[in-house]
């Protein structure tokens, strides 16, 4: 059990702390001091860089959630607050998987084509889901650490 809930926690904080940073502090920075054809490879690759982070951490927070689901706390046994955070992270998952697989090879087709103006609104599409997908994240995390003293 120790070793699950470490490695769920430490996959959690990659991909939430990862969003928080690009979100909160890449973002404003890349917008502020970049043209357009230097920001959009500049989040192309940092794209890159992540979301293989990301897969991963979706890959350990599912198999250590659900094994602690199943055979620590049995499905019936789980508190409400894990239940909770078992669905905002499917949501969470889903809306990943719909950057991964949607706007962002778009935004990479109109990176590599000199297609500014389309790769700007790839990249505002990418912007609003990882808004959506932190704000649930940070809720998720409130829940799994303060949801068992409620």
């Amino acid at each position: 059990m120790a070793l699950a809930i470490t490695l769920h926690m430490l996959a959690a904080v990659i991909w939430v702390g990862g969003m928080f940073f690009a979100w909160m502090i890449l973002r404003p920075i890349a917008g502020g001091q970049l043209e357009p054809p230097q920001r959009l490879t500049l989040w192309v690759g940092v794209f890159k860089r992540f979301f293989p982070w990301v897969w991963l951490a979706v890959l350990v927070l599912l198999g250590t959630g659900l094994w602690m689901l199943f055979a620590v706390f049995g499905m019936a046994g789980a508190r409400w607050h894990i239940h909770l955070m078992l669905l905002t992270g499917l949501v969470m998952m889903g809306i990943f998987g719909h950057i991964y697989f949607v706007p962002y090879p778009r935004l990479k087709a109109a990176v590599d084509g000199h297609a500014w103006l389309e790769g700007g609104k790839h990249l505002a599409q990418i912007r609003r889901w990882i808004g959506i997908n932190l704000i649930i994240g940070l809720v998720t995390v409130a829940i799994a650490s303060g949801g068992r003293f409620l």
